[in-house]
């Protein structure tokens, strides 16, 4: 039995369901044929862009840090000054988008993001690289949700699986490209081309959408600015995401600017959240909260994707410090997932009405409880294709997770909430990402050290097994400290192998826990409100 069955009207809103605001009398049919297609390939090459964005720069920070004659630590502010004006700008999309329209918002932060870029590309020092990628951060906020809302909004109601597959392609491949497609620019071009290439895409997005999208501009509303709700969320989110991206490099509460920021982070996200749920015109609609669904699908959403990233972003890693790959090898070990990805989510999207989401989603996170036990079991001697198996089932797995739990955050909402919805949802995605990735690498490092300590303990000049090894050593001709050097390497690589495999049963933990947390929600499930906006 399927979880999405054919709805009736949906209930409204405190805030913006009203037809006033962009509620039946704003409808449009959907598009179809090549305005369909325009739009598609015009809104999902500027989304894939925009994502590998993320990513693409942060295999480059050494290449970056040296061709511009600073260290290597101050490079990374390339890549933390552009996720904290992102994170900062995302929330803003649904005000922005009442306040200018979707299409309007959209394509103007296309043309922004690819002028920066090609900025950021000219750029001579370090100072001017890192205003310009502030800059593109924040230009590139409202792209990625309002990509999701557009696509939901300009598809038939039988064809909204469909969109959110090829949506979630985008956002699940562009970042395994980024690190792979980075690493080969810094190889064979320079770390320039890396922005560059953001302008043949930009335009040609840019150009298809308007032509697609031209009189399909969504209602404005001249909403006051809530600048008390403005200024906390800056400072909040911009506090909280520096902390997150520059945690582990400060040596977390042992630094004084971490404690001040973690604080302000913490006092303004407080009072932020108590401002909009009394401010009548919020600049972050909060409310959303109170519909079930939306509640119910974005904890599933981030717990989900928190669990993902911890064993994500630590397998290329192990890869490269461990197992001794080369980016690019990493890269394609990596991509194994994305794969699978490109394969399955058009079959779940082109089938979503049929399937009962909760089931999927549970079905998912059994899957990725199981390839994730499967990483915990390899050793130094695994091969790249064993290596390759899980992950390309884990692409499959992801697919199943992140499209159903899409369409249950979104269900019943109208379209004039989707871009707001979207926007909130992507943040809460985005900052789970983060807090994965922080968390993770610390803990994969603290791991390590335990182990190294462990393993120290049985290392003893009277032990046989020490000996032995010492004896093979001589006889190959490494003696003395050199020896010692050898052996402390090893005990290194044993140590993170360990650390690697605690961090993928924590993963695999996470998951079983989460198998029941989807059923919570309740259908219908249909995303975009009941028929949509059809």
């Amino acid at each position: 039995m399927s979880d999405t069955v054919v709805p009736g009207a949906a209930p409204a809103d405190a805030r913006g369901d009203a037809a006033s605001n962009g509620g039946a009398s704003h409808v449009r049919p959907p598009l179809t044929g090549l305005p369909l297609v325009l739009m598609t390939l015009g809104v999902g090459g500027a989304t894939f862009m925009e994502v590998l964005d993320i990513t693409i720069a942060n295999v480059a920070v050494p290449t970056i840090a040296g061709d511009l004659g600073v260290a290597t630590d101050q490079g990374t502010w390339v890549v933390s000054s552009y996720s904290v004006a992102a994170a900062i700008a995302v929330p803003l999309t649904g005000w922005l988008a009442r306040r200018f329209g979707e299409v309007r918002l959209f394509i103007t932060s296309v043309i922004l993001f690819t002028l920066s870029s090609m900025l950021c590309g000219l750029a001579t020092d370090l100072h001017t690289l890192v205003i310009l990628r502030v800059i593109q951060g924040l230009v590139s906020g409202p792209m990625v949700p309002l990509s999701q809302a557009l696509l939901l909004s300009n598809y038939s109601v039988q064809r909204r699986g469909m969109a959110l597959a090829l949506w979630t392609m985008i956002v699940v491949v562009a970042p395994i490209c980024g690190p792979i497609l980075g690493g080969w620019i810094s190889e064979n071009l320079s770390w320039p081309f890396m922005f560059f290439i953001n302008a043949p895409i930009g335009v040609i997005a840019v150009l298809i959408t308007w032509v697609a999208l031209r009189g399909r501009e969504t209602p404005t509303a001249r909403v006051p600015i809530d600048y008390v709700g403005l200024v906390l969320l800056v400072v909040g989110v911009g506090s909280l995401q520096f902390v997150l991206d520059n945690g582990k490099d400060l040596d977390w509460f042992g630094s004084p600017m971490i404690v001040g920021l973690t604080a302000a982070a913490v006092v303004a996200i407080t009072f932020l959240v108590a401002w909009e749920l009394t401010d009548r015109h919020p600049i972050v609609d909060l409310s959303l909260f109170s519909r079930r669904n939306f509640t119910v699908g974005v904890v599933v959403l981030c717990l989900g994707t928190t669990g993902f990233f911890s064993a994500t972003i630590i397998f290329p890693l192990w890869l490269q410090t461990t197992m001794g790959y080369t980016p690019s090898w990493a890269g394609i070990a990596t991509a194994a997932s994305g794969v699978s990805a490109l394969i399955v989510a058009p079959i779940v999207g082109r089938n979503l009405a049929r399937l009962n989401l909760r089931v999927m989603v549970s079905v998912s996170f059994v899957t990725l409880t199981v390839v994730s036990f499967w990483f915990a079991s390899f050793t130094l001697d695994s091969s790249i294709e064993q290596l390759m198996m899980p992950r390309f089932l884990q692409g499959v797995a992801v697919s199943c997770f992140f499209i159903p739990t899409n369409s249950i955050y979104l269900a019943g909402l109208p379209a004039s909430r989707l871009a707001a919805a979207a926007g909130l949802a992507n943040f809460l995605r985005t900052f789970s990402a983060g807090l994965a990735t922080a968390i993770s690498v610390t803990l994969w490092d603290h791991r390590a050290s335990y182990h190294h300590a462990r393993l120290a303990e049985n290392i003893t000049p009277w032990s046989p097994a020490t000996q032995s090894y010492l004896g093979d050593l001589r006889s190959l001709g490494i003696e003395g400290d050199a020896a010692h050097a050898q052996l402390e390497r090893v005990l290194n690589t044993q140590a993170f192998m360990l650390a690697t495999n605690d961090l993928f049963w924590l993963a695999g933990v996470m998951f079983m826990a989460l198998v029941g947390v989807v059923w919570f929600a309740r259908p219908p499930f249909r995303a975009g409100g009941p028929g949509g906006a059809h």
